[in-house]
């Protein structure tokens, strides 16, 4: 079973999620991930048509002792509209296009051309990415591919990764993966990946949670901002600054919290977090290195504002 560290690097902000991030700026972030102690580094052909691969194989050369885990189910194909721009998030040139493909030989394809750009000698875990739309074939395909890839020591580790609960938990019952990558459905403000996390710890699976600061409430002392990647509506808003005035009585900021709050399950082995600045990742260490009072979580779930179950 692979041996996974407390803390990993996202890399869709450095595949210019959203916006911009200079070839000196995503090196220079990676490079402070790594001087905190980050030895998981997680990216996907999606984060910005395989620029993420590229700037993270580039950083990680000449290094070792990492875990890196990269995705399949996407493969990237030439635009028949190279002159445009990204339309899914990332803003980066459309010079080329996502294709849909979760069968065996897609799943080859995809993590071989990964490995292209990447540029290193091993991807140590290969994740289905997002197939919420096309259950049947990863299941029936694409998982069996990345069982091969294993068995022939391609990878060590195989997963799946997605937003929601229900569909890895399938995979948890049906398959043999090693590893779940669970985004925003074990937080501090959503509880609703529990029924996996359970079947997780039962069977061995270990989780990574990304996806900690559910896109950005969660992410300052004051929350404000996103959530799923969509305005914060007006309740969350108002319930996450609750768990801030909770957390301030203990001296405890919210981002701290919600970094904290996931690695309590046994199921959860990684918290992965995304950067795009050598100081957002210096600011996230410096938290995670500060322990927080059991008596918090306590004040939280006797509060109502947080499940007891775990």
């Amino acid at each position: 079973m692979i041996e996974l560290p407390r803390h990993g690097f996202g890399g869709a902000p450095i595949g210019n999620l959203f916006q911009e991030v200079s070839e000196e700026q995503a090196r220079a972030t990676v490079d402070a991930a790594w001087e905190s102690g980050v030895r998981l580094f997680d990216t996907a052909p999606h984060y910005g048509l395989g620029l993420s691969e590229r700037r993270l194989g580039a950083a990680l050369a000449g290094r070792s002792g990492y875990v890196l885990s990269t995705k399949v189910g996407r493969l990237l194909v030439p635009s028949p509209s190279p002159s445009g721009r990204d339309q899914e998030g990332f803003d980066v040139p459309a010079q080329l296009e996502r294709v849909w493909d979760f069968s065996r030989d897609g799943v080859r394809r995809s993590l071989e051309e990964s490995m292209t750009r990447l540029g290193l000698p091993a991807v140590h875990i290969a994740l289905i990415h997002d197939p919420d739309d096309h259950v049947e074939q990863a299941l029936g395909e694409a998982y069996p591919a990345l069982a091969e890839l294993r068995a022939e020591g391609v990878v060590q580790a195989i997963g799946v990764g997605m937003n929601q609960w229900q569909v890895p938990l399938r995979f948890v019952e049906e398959t043999d993966i090693d590893v779940v990558m669970l985004a925003g459905r074990y937080t501090l403000l959503d509880q609703s990946g529990l029924p996996l996390l359970e079947a997780c710890a039962e069977r061995g699976v270990k989780v990574l949670a990304a996806g900690v600061f559910n896109s950005g409430i969660l992410a300052t002392p004051k929350p404000s901002g996103t959530y799923n990647y969509q305005p914060a509506p007006a309740p969350l808003v108002e319930r996450a600054t609750r768990i801030a005035e909770v957390c301030e009585r203990h001296g405890v900021s919210l981002p701290q919290a919600a970094m904290a709050f996931p690695l309590r399950h046994p199921a959860i082995a990684t918290i992965v977090l995304g950067a795009r600045t050598p100081e957002e990742v210096t600011t996230n260490a410096a938290l995670w290195s500060q322990p927080v009072p059991e008596v918090l979580w306590e004040d939280l779930e006797s509060g109502g504002l947080l499940s007891k179950e775990r």
